[in-house]
């Protein structure tokens, strides 16, 4: 067995949502059947699968699953919480809470929308996550389908970085992040691949 475990995080498919989407439900576009057959076979087969709760992941998952084990669906794995101003047009946000907005953007961490969550407090539900799995099943390649919050707090990990350093990258909609844990921790192999 490898003693290092493989974290494929897939961004689900496309929303065409011109607002914030954190915890809405809202579904994907899963149109582009030539693309998900690519990403498909890209991941590997012998993967454990696992998504958020949200449709649009779940579906995703669903269109990408093959023979691969599905573990249940984590509501942990979920988006940002944005409360408020989920649903909302950013420019709308930015007009109610510009130094709130600005500050969510510019300096992440404790920052939270109202009725919302923080940077650090969705990464530490994420991270718990992850934890329990990489302890569960290690040396194992792990498919996880979730949103771009969710994936950008684990390429912070994977960096060892901030998350404004961890905002600068770029998550494509089925595109494929490769974060693995081994005895050193966390590193990152690749992020945002189209296959």
């Amino acid at each position: 067995m490898s003693n290092q475990t493989t974290w494929h995080w897939v961004r689900h498919g496309p929303t065409h949502e011109k607002a914030f989407v954190g915890w809405r439900d809202v579904p994907a576009d899963l149109s582009d059947t030539a693309q998900i057959e690519r990403l498909t076979s890209h991941l590997p087969n012998d993967a454990l699968l696992i998504s958020s709760d949200l449709i649009r992941a779940r579906a995703t998952a669903d269109a990408i699953s093959g023979s691969r084990t599905r573990l249940p669906d984590h509501p942990d794995l979920r988006e940002f919480n944005f409360g408020d101003w989920d649903g909302m047009h950013f420019s709308e946000v930015a007009k109610t809470h510009p130094e709130l907005s600005r500050a969510y953007w510019e300096t992440p961490g404790d920052i939270a929308p109202p009725n919302g969550e923080s940077w650090n407090a969705a990464a530490l539900r994420v991270s718990c996550v992850v934890d329990t799995i990489t302890a569960t099943h290690p040396g194992r390649h792990v498919i996880a389908v979730a949103h771009i919050g969710v994936i950008l707090t684990q390429v912070q990990r994977g960096l060892s970085s901030t998350p404004e350093q961890a905002l600068g990258h770029k998550i494509d909609n089925l595109s494929v992040s490769e974060i693995v844990h081994g005895p050193t921790g966390w590193k990152i192999r690749q992020v945002n691949q189209i296959p």
